[in-house]
């Protein structure tokens, strides 16, 4: 049998690069088609709503004055609800209004300066009388005009807050969460154009001052986001309130965008009233969200206490930043792999250097560094070299709560920038906190949005836990105990928008872990929800995050809650059955207590466990980006037994009569709750750092950078042993796209979001590389688009109604993976992929998006090694791409 191969991914190779062909953009809602046959009546439904809301902020500003309240900015909030095909800039471009945030099924919220909203008004009587150049009022469908604004309050409010507004009392204290919106009316101006009688002196005119026109807006939006800081101080100050914490990200660059800032508020009630209604910058309010893990612990099984003690890692060896409790860094199994110069309390009212575990009984953070360092068992005998070094930054206190002095994404960039920067640089992070409740879905929060900006700026990968449902729980934030009592079963229950996962898990760039169970436990009267390993957890927060993204994108074995057989049920989390809880190392600052033991479940033990071959990926591939480590976790992962046979027993299914049908209708769905409850699967440390004879992984090097309506193509050779005729073995094929792209926090929308969006399609089975070319880059007018050959029956596929599971959009996240069984004698010579930028909010030309991409070509039933057939064929077409360079550059010489 052939032996297996070292740590060999073979090289991706880039076999064209152009203009992507794109498909067109959205088509105009018949609203703006009705308003354009009935023009005399729109124009005076929008302009009525204009001067009305005009005389409302004129009389508000009237009394403000009387009453000797603040100056606040002399713009004024306007909610508008606009074809959902329109480009915004156009708002701005016309009416010098500033998009403070725009929202799904048309909504935006501007601000205007001009309060009579001259230029708005001169157009809407231009689009009465059919003036040229006034069909964008069309695309206008509505202007709120509201006193009291209540739709902009419904939509700038969280609901918690919307629902207690008018319960706020002025002498109450308030602490609350504030977006504000700082890019004002200045964007990059689109790039020239060379005109055909342009001179080279022209043309260079026409670049510096399109330059100097960038350099402006940047520097134009930098002090818009100063000045906006200081109002606020001084407004804030007027209430007598305190500005708890701020964060806006990095100074404006072609490279950063930060749109918006997030501040945190103690302020009076009346100040709170004032600054909302009158603020028109302000896209989201949201109250403080608890950040806490609900510790229920029982007796830990006993261990031996007599321990080895391990062996230091090599000093060159990656290190993995622990953002959590704090750490018993000298505990035994643990205290050779601390760097303790470097560990660092971020705590407010602490010392830089208190940095214990102080959780009782037995550590939050200690248990997470343990789970990095040892995975999934403990050894308690030998002595072994521990792989990483391990650094503590401690963000929460004794109870496992961050104080409300501490702003989540102030703590997380601190943490992230004073480790990534330190003497290890280091870019494998650890985040096992969350929210107690699900994210919200209304923007990307402030917390999350901060993992997507450092992501963006800085070579790094953050692991995040998707956060755990308590047993028990009041409305909104159910237990699963409620979802059993009210009739709903798990795992059904999981799907609930209740146990959805909790911020900041829905961050693009974190690559976010759920939980699954060991199987069927059982003790006297307690059982274990999950009846087979790698169910998931009852505990465990589920997808899809926001915008319907795969969120958790993977799972690790994080334990499983368990039951009683009584009506209704008791429930528990915690070590009534051993076997259900991970084995972890427990702090021993509090004795009496072993120092291993299996006592306590949650996300927050299975996010380390994925972390752990993060840097297993660092240690082998130092010199690859983070974004590829990601691809290569989510490339290793693999639905359990249980749900890989119900995608086989799809895969198998004919729906010939009525019955079989109804069971393919009844296959989708329950895959569709899968992909929901598990993501991926579940990682494997193997599968990611290693090749065999019968499976193969070919990965890009470095960060690629891809600009919108830019194409890469990527080609992998199939060799003649793989597809010969009279063979029929089923080839597993998957591919993964990691890409990060700078975020866009006012953008309640995915292709927004981001500065540039990047998605992936592949070749068809009998479709020649040159017909692929054709239908995935942008060629001459006329030319074929490739259509010939038969899509992969790939699981997802590009188009949620597609592929094998449904209603999942492959394309949504910033990792995107599929995957496909193909019959070996149905492969062509070929299998290429195409690599889509798009763009998104970003004009700068020099906006890109950052990726790496892996594909995997498995033998699974090991008929035939294909390892070195394919390392051979890829040399071969390196050679041929080289020659082919070369060429054309002999002939670029020679001309």
């Amino acid at each position: 049998m052939p032996g297996q191969h070292n740590f060999e991914h073979l090289p991706l190779l880039l076999r064209y690069q152009g203009p992507a062909r794109l498909r067109g953009g959205g088509r105009q809602s018949p609203q703006t088609k009705a308003n354009k046959n009935a023009r005399a009546a729109h124009s005076q439904s929008l302009g009525n709503a204009a001067q009305s809301l005009s005389a409302n902020w004129r009389s508000l500003q009237t009394q403000r004055t009387d009453q000797d309240l603040p100056i606040l900015s002399k713009g004024i909030p306007v909610l508008l609800q606009v074809d959902p095909s329109l480009d915004l800039d156009v708002l701005r471009e016309k009416f010098a209004f500033e998009i403070v945030a725009e929202q799904e099924e048309g909504y935006v919220i501007v601000a205007a300066e001009d309060i009579d909203l001259s230029s708005f008004m001169a157009m809407v009587n231009e689009f009465a009388v059919e003036v040229h150049g006034s069909a964008t009022i069309a695309s206008v469908h509505r202007l709120f005009d509201s006193p009291g604004q209540v739709d902009r309050l419904r939509r700038v409010l969280s609901t918690n807050l919307f629902d207690a507004w008018s319960t706020i009392t002025d002498d109450g204290e308030y602490i609350v969460d504030v977006g504000i919106a700082c890019t004002g009316i200045q964007d990059v101006p689109h790039v020239p154009a060379r005109g055909k009688r342009d001179s080279d002196a022209d043309w260079a005119r026409k670049e510096s001052a399109w330059s100097q026109a960038r350099a402006n807006a940047y520097a134009a939006w930098d002090e818009v986001k100063s000045s906006r800081e200081e109002e606020i101080a001084r407004f804030v100050r007027f209430y007598q309130g305190h500005v708890l914490n701020i964060i806006d990200g990095a100074p404006f660059s072609a490279a950063v965008l930060p749109d918006s800032f997030s501040i945190r508020l103690q302020v009076s009630g009346k100040g709170l009233k004032d600054f909302v209604l009158n603020y028109p910058y302000i896209f989201e309010v949201v109250e403080p969200e608890d950040i806490a893990f609900r510790q229920q612990e029982h007796a830990a099984s006993s261990q031996d206490s007599r321990l080895p003690t391990p062996v230091a890692p090599d000093r060159n060896a990656p290190s993995v930043c622990i953002i959590d409790s704090g750490i018993q860094e000298n505990h035994v199994l643990l205290q050779p792999a601390i760097d303790n110069a470097t560990s660092h309390c971020f705590l407010p009212k602490k010392s830089p250097t208190d940095v214990a575990d102080y959780v009782a009984p037995a550590g939050h953070g200690t248990r997470v560094a343990g789970a990095v360092l040892y995975g999934e068992t403990v050894e308690k005998e030998g002595t072994r070299q521990l792989p990483f070094w391990i650094e503590n930054a401690r963000v929460l206190d004794e109870h496992s709560r961050m104080p409300v002095d501490l702003f989540p994404p102030v703590a997380i960039r601190a943490s992230v920038e004073r480790f990534h920067n330190g003497t290890r640089h280091t870019r494998v992070f650890n985040h096992s906190i969350n929210s107690e409740g699900y994210c919200r879905s209304r923007y990307m929060s402030s917390w999350a949005a901060e993992i997507d900006a450092l992501s963006a700026t800085y070579d790094v990968l953050i692991v995040q836990s998707a956060g755990n449902i308590p047993p028990s729980g009041t409305t909104p934030y159910l237990g699963f105990k409620e979802h059993l009592v009210a009739g709903r079963a798990y795992p059904s229950y999981l799907s609930e928008s209740s146990c959805r996962v909790a911020n900041p898990g829905q961050s693009l760039q974190a690559l976010t872990v759920g939980s699954v169970a060991y199987g069927a436990l059982e003790s006297g009267s307690w059982r274990s929800f999950a009846q087979d390993p790698g169910r998931p957890s009852a505990f465990t927060r589920t997808g899809p995050g926001i915008w319907n993204i795969i969120k958790p994108e993977v799972v690790e074995y994080g334990g499983d809650a368990v039951k009683t057989t009584s009506h209704p049920p008791d429930v528990q989390i915690g070590s009534h059955i051993a076997a259900a809880c991970p084995e972890l190392v427990r702090s021993t600052m509090f004795p009496p207590g072993p120092a291993i033991g299996r006592d306590q479940v949650g996300t927050s033990f299975a996010a380390p466990k994925v972390t752990r071959i993060a840097a297993h990926l660092q240690r082998l591939l130092p010199d690859e980006p983070a974004l590829l480590y990601r691809a290569l976790i989510v490339q290793s992962a693999r639905w359990p037994a249980w749900a890989d046979a119900l995608l086989g027993e799809l895969r198998g299914l004919e729906p010939r009569n009525a019955r079989q049908r109804e069971r393919r209708e009844q296959l989708k769905n329950e895959l569709a709750q899968v992909i929901r409850h598990i993501g991926f699967g579940i990682p494997n440390e193997e599968r990611a750092t290693s090749n065999t004879d019968y499976r193969t992984t070919l990965i890009t090097t470095g960060g690629l950078r891809i600009r919108a309506r830019e194409c890469h193509i990527y080609q992998v050779p199939i060799p003649r042993v793989l597809r010969r005729p009279g063979d029929e073995f089923d080839v597993r094929i998957d591919v993964t796209l990691s890409y990060v792209a700078q975020p866009r926090r006012t953008r309640r929308n995915l292709r927004r979001y981001l500065s540039t969006w990047v998605d992936w399609k592949s070749s068809k089975l009998g479709e020649s590389i040159i017909d692929f070319r054709l239908r995935a880059m942008k060629e001459d007018e006329g030319e074929d688009d490739g259509s010939q050959g038969s899509v992969l029956p790939w699981a997802l596929h590009e188009g949620p109604n597609f592929g094998l599971i449904r209603d999942v959009k492959r394309s949504a996240g910033t990792v995107q993976k599929d995957w496909a069984l193909v019959k070996s004698n149905t492969l062509p010579d070929h299998f290429c992929i195409a690599v889509v930028g798009h763009p998104g909010w970003s004009l700068d030309p020099d906006s890109s998006a950052t990726y790496t991409l892996a594909v995997s070509f498995e033998v699974e039933s090991q008929e035939i090694a294909i390892y070195e057939p394919l390392r051979v064929a890829v040399q071969e077409l390196q050679a041929e791409l080289e020659a082919e360079v070369e060429a054309e550059a002999t002939i670029e010489i020679e001309e």
